[in-house]
């Protein structure tokens, strides 16, 4: 109890803590995520989404711009971004090796207990989780960090071409699709400049995420997992 309180604490003192805690920490979870077995990493994206939905409620009162804002503009940007991420993958090489498929139903069996939770986790994890620690991270913090070092006093509407450009290819090379990426990055970014406010992109992230997870279940395309 007296850690959680040292935490908040911590939190509420240093507005840089509260925007990269989660998404450090999600981080450092997925790039574990493969030493647990080809069981044990979906059990490991459970946990992972456990504890960043925790972090997510956490760290809520002391991010305020972190509220949901669903706008048309929104819904548009995130039908595009799902639309071009599914679009251009046979079009492009992509970073790096992809690693054995992410596929519940291939590991637990078709239709089994197991793998039905799994593609659930997954696809409200990617939905609901997901959005808010990395717009938070990257729109909130990192944009604006790479403006100022004082990032509060920067606007979210504050356009500026180097952070635009960098904190959407820093977001696009996180991926394996790293095209998609970027230009997911650009679509997301500028929703923030446009609308000022950071709701938007977290609902067009959760947009896109949710798609991309039903195209997932429903073409078998698990390469986007």
């Amino acid at each position: 109890m007296k850690r959680m309180k040292r935490l908040a604490q911590k939190l509420e003192e240093s507005p840089m803590l509260a925007r990269v805690l989660p998404f450090a920490v999600f981080l450092a979870l997925t790039v574990g995520q493969g030493l647990f077995g080809s069981a044990g990493r979906y059990w490991m994206y459970l946990a992972k989404t456990a504890v960043g939905l925790w972090l997510v409620w956490l760290t809520r009162r002391y991010v305020r711009e972190m509220r949901w804002k669903l706008s048309w503009e929104a819904l548009v940007a995130g039908v595009a971004v799902f639309a071009v991420w599914v679009g251009l993958n046979d079009y492009y090489p992509k970073l790096g090796g992809a690693g054995p498929a992410w596929n519940p139903s291939d590991r637990f069996g078709d239709g089994s207990a197991l793998a039905l939770l799994f593609i659930a986790v997954r696809i409200l994890g990617s939905t609901f989780v997901v959005p808010p620690i990395e717009e938070v991270f990257y729109r909130s913090f990192l944009y604006r960090y790479l403006v100022k070092n004082d990032f509060l006093s920067i606007p979210l509407g504050a356009f500026a071409w180097t952070p635009f450009l960098v904190t959407s290819a820093v977001f696009g090379f996180a991926h394996f699709q790293w095209l998609a990426g970027i230009l997911c990055g650009l679509a997301y970014q500028g929703l923030v400049c446009w609308k000022r406010r950071l709701g938007d992109a977290m609902t067009a992230h959760a947009v896109t995420n949710f798609l991309l997870g039903l195209w997932v279940v429903y073409r078998g395309a698990w390469q986007f997992w």
